[in-house]
Parts: structure tokens; C-alpha cells; sequence
């Protein structure tokens, strides 16, 4: 193993998110925190306004303990009510904003969610299921208009500093993911698992002589566990800035690399796909990035060689889970890094392989099993599911459900999901809720979802159906009614009906025959 790397561990004090943000302020109070539109927002100004709408939320009700649910996409409002709330000693709900009513109507009510920071683009998706959630109250965000937030941050400087917080304690966020029933299920970030989690990233940062002027690319969405950790709060950690686009469009993410000149950009496969498809049409430079990250689903290899070729600043591919806030792996910025490879574990950070039958068994160099993790990072639990949690972490492993292996440098290789989660563009789609859905159609007798390699998007989703004997039922159908219910990544590229469904001797549909017989295709 001379090729070894490993990752000096860390002092991780014991401090809430809030007490983190105070001490960049103090460091950085005249910097630009983040811009947006071209308008910048200083550390000291996001404060003011942190602590101004937190006076604004505690009008309205809002206490230590409560939920409030965060709809919006990136922009300068979204920081301020994430801090605005754990300010207050509540929790941050982090909804897609791509929701559909029946999604958002599972969050808001599984969440005891208490109030909602929505876009005001957005209030119709929450007005078609708001009798059947909890929320006592809403409010409105707009991009370009004054609204209900802007009176928000109107209000007077709150009396007090933060709520007192137990960082190893108390939640600062539920961040949903998927479960073994197809329903997403919350995963509980403590205050201390996401400052853990900060400070290990920091730490695998190299360029340290460069903390407080660095420009972060943040296009990835922050109600994503990768976009709050690894653009906001890591930003705001290093005293960085943070340049908001709120959604991913290739010409603009072009201009503002050519005029912002950041230093980093956290992307998924898809955003460096279309990246490369378009300078390979028309070149732009790239030179001003020294800090290249890819996460949320595996890079094909193929496209890390190709967009390392245009950059002397390799992409450097990472690992993580909502459950582990989120970034477990990482391949170094001054070590040996490995194409294919999610790198190693970060400071703090334990790591091993087990057998998949009993998970007991720690497997050699070169075997494939089951990833585990260890560390701060790990969550405290599944939001009122103790079983689920009991099965994810045990002996403060948490079993993550993906098929792995490591090497004889200790560089781990993701080969494969236990679950049968697909990831489109990034997302993570749960085959047994597209499902559900396509079951809700007229005509439709059976139905299997399940994912295809997709060239853009890694993977997509493609449904097998099998129609009622009379049913006029046409792909689009299918397709139209998936787009009224589902967000747009979960809705099946692919359609195809089948006769009948492969089955188990006792009626189970085997999804592993329509896999196998889709690759001979």
C-alpha cells in the first residue's frame, strides 16, 4: 500500500450553524458573502438580515423545536431563512422546489411542518394540498417584487443573540430522502453533524493561502444536502463567496465563469456533460477555476477524460449521503487521485466494506460489498422512524446501501446499489413511487419502473406496463399523467408495454429479468 492516502483527523469543536456563521462575520464582515443579479450581500448585511427576519419568524410564532419548510430555489432569501430558523433554535425543512402537490403534501405533513418560505411561483403547488398539512402559516417569497419576506426583514434587529443550542443534540435540519417503501423519509442533521461535516471539507481544501477570496460557483440547489454543505455552508465557513444562479442554464453558468472568474465549482455529472458539449461548440476559459467537484451520481469516466483535458484542474469526484450531511469520500487535491474512484474518506472519517448478507463481516482488499460509514457527519436518526433507523445505523456504522469496493491504496469504487434507486441528473428517484403512480391510470393492469443508463443524465427512468385487455392506452398517457404528479426527473423517459410482467414462482415481479433483458437490447 505505498500509495496510501489518509487524511490527518481534525478538532471539531462542539458549536450550532449560527455560532459557526458569527465567527466568518467577525472574520470577514466587509467581504461579499454572496451575489445574485450582480448585487452583492456583505457578511455583515447577511447577519442584519439573518437576525432581522429571525425577529420576524418569532413574531409569527415560530420557537425552538418548530419545523419550517424552505420551497425556494437559490437566491439571497434562502441562506437567510435557513440561518433565520436555526437562529431560533427550529429545524430547517429543505423542500425540492420541483415538487408536485401529493410530494409536497408527504413532506410538509410527515414533518410537522409549522411554516412554509415559499416562492410565490410556487403557492399554487402548496394551495392544491394545504388543508391536509399542518402548516399554521406561509410566507411568500418573490425574486423581482417586494413580498411578504421583504416586510420580514423590515423588522427589528432581534433583542438576543441565538437561541442556546446543544450542537450534538439538537436538529438543524430534516433532509428527506428515499426509503425502502418508495416514501421519502427524513433524515435528522444535528447542528453538529453539519459544522462536522463543514470543518472535514474545508479541510481537504488545499488552497488554504486563499481563504476569504475565493468565488463559489453555486448552481447546485441548496435544498439539496450537497448544495448546503458543500456550496453554503462551506462557503460561508472559508469566508467565500457565493455566486447564486438559481437554475442551471448553460449560457449562464458561461457568462458568470467569464465575468465572475469563480475559483470553485460543485457540479453533478450532467451540468460538466452539458459544460463540455457546449466548448466543444464554442471554447470560453476556465482558467480562473482551480477547484473542480462532481457528486450526487457517479461521472462516467469517459467525460471526467474529457473535461480534465480542457483544465489543468482535474475534476475531483466525491461520495456522500443526506444521511452523512453529506460528504463521507473525496479524491485529494494533493494526492493521488484515481478516475472512477470516490476517493477516500475524509478527516474523521471511518470506512469499510461488509458482506451484504448479514453486514457483520469486513471483506479483503478488491471485494465487493456493502459501503459503511463512521463519523460526526452521521445523522441522529430517520425522523419519527426508529426501526429504520435502528436497520441504518448499527454500532454507529451507518450502512449506506451501496455495493462498493476498495483497493490496495484504500481508494474506494462505488460498483453498484443495493437499493434499487435510480439517480437522474443528480435526484434520486424511488422506482416504487413512479410506480404508484402509473398505477392510478385507467388501463393499466401492471407496472415496473426501473433505470437505463442515459447518456446526459446518467441514468433516466423507463416504465414496463402492461395494459388492460381493452385499454386504449398510449405512451404519451402514460407520460402526461407522470408530469401532473411527479417532478420532472422522476417521469419515465422510456415506456414500453409488455404483455405480461416477468414473476417469481409466487407472483413477485422480477425487475432483475426486465434489467437483464433491457442490456441485451
Amino acid at each position: 500500500m505505498g500509495n496510501e492516502f489518509v487524511y490527518e483527523d481534525i478538532t471539531i469543536p462542539e458549536m450550532s450553524m449560527p455560532e459557526l456563521l458569527h465567527e466568518s462575520v467577525a472574520k470577514h464582515n466587509g467581504k461579499p458573502a454572496m451575489t445574485f443579479a450582480g448585487v452583492e450581500t456583505t457578511y455583515s448585511e447577511l447577519l442584519d438580515r439573518v437576525q432581522r427576519v429571525a425577529k420576524g419568524l418569532k413574531i409569527r410564532g415560530v420557537s425552538r423545536g418548530d419545523h419550517v419548510a424552505l420551497m425556494l430555489p437559490n437566491c439571497p432569501q434562502y441562506p437567510i431563512s435557513y440561518y433565520a430558523t436555526l437562529y431560533l433554535g427550529a429545524v430547517v425543512v429543505q423542500v425540492n422546489p420541483m415538487y408536485q402537490p401529493d410530494e409536497l403534501q408527504h413532506v410538509l405533513s410527515d414533518a410537522d411542518v409549522k411554516l412554509l418560505i415559499v416562492l410565490d411561483d410556487l403557492q399554487p403547488v402548496y394551495e392544491a394540498i394545504k388543508s391536509e398539512t399542518g402548516v399554521k402559516e406561509v410566507i411568500s417569497v418573490s425574486l423581482t417584487t417586494a413580498s411578504f419576506f421583504d416586510e420580514l426583514a423590515q423588522e427589528e434587529l432581534i433583542e438576543d443573540g441565538p437561541v442556546i443550542i446543544n450542537p450534538k443534540q439538537d436538529a438543524a435540519v430534516i433532509q428527506y430522502t428515499g426509503g425502502t417503501t418508495g416514501r421519502s423519509k427524513g433524515a435528522v442533521l444535528t447542528h453538529f453533524n453539519i459544522v462536522a461535516n463543514t470543518l472535514q471539507s474545508s479541510a481537504t481544501q488545499t488552497d488554504q493561502q486563499n481563504v476569504g477570496n475565493e468565488k463559489v460557483l453555486t448552481v447546485i440547489p441548496l435544498f439539496h444536502v450537497y448544495g448546503m454543505t458543500s456550496a453554503m455552508s462551506l462557503t460561508f465557513y472559508r469566508g467565500a463567496n457565493m455566486l447564486l444562479l438559481p437554475r442551471f442554464d448553460v449560457e449562464q453558468v458561461v457568462a458568470m465563469i467569464e465575468t465572475e472568474k469563480p475559483t470553485s465549482f460543485p457540479g453533478v455529472p450532467t451540468m460538466y456533460m452539458a459544460l463540455l458539449q457546449y466548448f466543444q461548440r464554442k471554447p470560453f476559459d476556465l482558467s480562473s477555476l482551480s477547484v473542480f467537484t462532481s457528486g450526487s451520481a457517479p461521472l462516467p469516466v469517459e467525460v471526467i477524460k474529457k473535461v480534465n483535458g480542457l483544465t489543468t484542474s482535474p475534476v475531483l469526484e466525491g461520495f456522500g449521503l443526506s444521511e452523512a450531511s453529506p460528504v463521507t469520500h473525496r479524491n485529494p487535491l494533493d494526492g493521488m487521485q484515481k478516475t472512477g474512484s470516490i476517493g477516500v474518506p475524509i478527516p474523521n472519517t471511518k470506512s469499510k466494506i461488509v458482506d451484504i448478507a448479514t453486514g457483520d463481516v469486513d471483506l479483503p482488499v478488491g471485494e465487493v460489498g456493502e459501503l459503511v460509514v463512521a463519523g460526526p457527519q452521521i445523522m441522529k436518526g430517520y425522523y419519527k422512524l426508529p426501526d429504520e433507523t435502528r436497520n441504518a445505523i448499527r454500532d454507529g456504522w451507518l450502512y449506506t446501501g451501496d455495493l462498493a469496493k476498495v483497493d490496495e491504496d484504500g481508494y474506494f469504487f462505488i460498483v453498484g446499489r443495493k437499493k434499487e434507486m435510480i439517480i437522474a441528473s443528480g435526484f434520486n428517484v424511488y422506482p416504487i413511487e413512479v410506480e404508484g403512480v402509473i398505477y392510478k391510470i385507467p388501463g393499466v393492469q401492471e407496472a415496473a419502473v426501473i433505470g437505463v443508463p442515459d447518456a446526459y443524465r446518467g441514468e433516466t427512468v423507463k416504465a414496463f406496463v402492461v395494459k388492460d385487455k381493452d385499454a386504449l392506452l398510449r405512451e404519451e398517457d402514460i407520460e402526461s399523467y407522470c408530469k401532473e404528479k411527479l417532478a420532472s426527473y422522476k417521469v419515465p423517459r422510456a415506456i414500453e408495454f409488455l404483455e405480461e410482467l416477468p414473476k417469481t414462482a409466487v407472483g413477485k415481479i422480477l425487475k432483475r429479468e426486465l434489467v437483464r433483458t433491457e442490456k441485451t437490447k
